[in-house]
């Protein structure tokens, strides 16, 4: 027998017209937020990036093909993973049906990691994905993005991610060691890497806009943040029984036991 509440379809309808005001006002601070982001001061970029992507070499202003507007998803891949972060991989699994919406508004969606272009055009392959994915290996574009650190970074004075300090990593060697059951290390090991390697790595979204021939950066969200693009966590939230999780249960698409 279940033991949530029940009741009759009366009174589910006065919860539910409850919620539905907690609803609206969700989404009208939601729109307000919208207008917030909107509302931030461009920073103007003057540093040449490059990328390598399927058509050859790219500046940042060249991501754009045409459009005004630019989305980067910083795709946790680093050059020493041998597959994409599950994590990332299970938020880009939604850009495929978006990207053509999204470039016949004036806005292009790339994903960008440091991996080299021939692993992530391997991995690209495996997932069945077609949006634009660059490489920035070599640049500095992830770490002026705050999505990738230096092992002396890591492990001296920690590293700023997500508007905040962390506390350093301790030395390999110092300390009970990593809790191999932890999420964090059981991704890493997806990856192919320890969890210093793969924490060096940071997932996030960046908006550029392109304006009289200058490109300028206009947002930058992480961690959390991220919540709204990871599509499927919108419709766990709509469930009955919501995230429903315990540790790391979700795999790259291609790795779940068929049902």
């Amino acid at each position: 027998m279940t033991t949530h509440r029940t009741g009759t379809r009366e009174e589910w309808l006065v919860a539910r017209l409850e919620l539905l005001g907690a609803e609206k006002e969700h989404t009208r601070r939601s729109d307000e937020l919208a207008r917030q982001r909107q509302a931030l001061p461009w920073v103007r970029i003057d540093e040449a990036y490059g990328f390598d992507t399927d058509e050859g070499r790219a500046s940042l202003a060249d991501l754009f093909r045409g459009r005004s507007q630019l989305l980067v998803y910083h795709f946790m891949f680093g050059p020493d993973y041998v597959a994409g972060c599950p994590s990332c991989s299970a938020i880009a699994d939604g850009f495929n049906g978006v990207t053509v919406h999204l470039a016949h508004n004036d806005v292009m969606l790339w994903a960008v990691s440091r991996a080299p272009l021939a692993k992530l055009q391997a991995y690209k392959r495996r997932m069945g994905w077609t949006f634009p994915w660059a490489s920035s290996f070599g640049g500095d574009f992830n770490r002026n993005f705050n999505v990738w650190f230096t092992e002396e970074e890591q492990r001296g004075g920690g590293i700023e991610y997500n508007y905040r300090r962390e506390p350093p990593l301790p030395p390999p060697g110092h300390g009970a060691g990593a809790d191999p059951s932890d999420g964090a290390v059981v991704l890493a090991a997806t990856t192919g890497t320890d969890l210093a390697t793969y924490t060096r790595e940071r997932p996030g979204l960046s908006a550029f806009v392109l304006d009289d021939g200058a490109v300028y950066h206009a947002y930058s969200s992480y961690a959390r943040g991220l919540d709204g693009i990871w599509g499927m966590y919108q419709w766990f939230d709509r469930a009955p029984r919501g995230r429903n999780e315990k540790g790391v249960w979700w795999r790259r698409h291609d790795e779940y036991d068929p049902r």
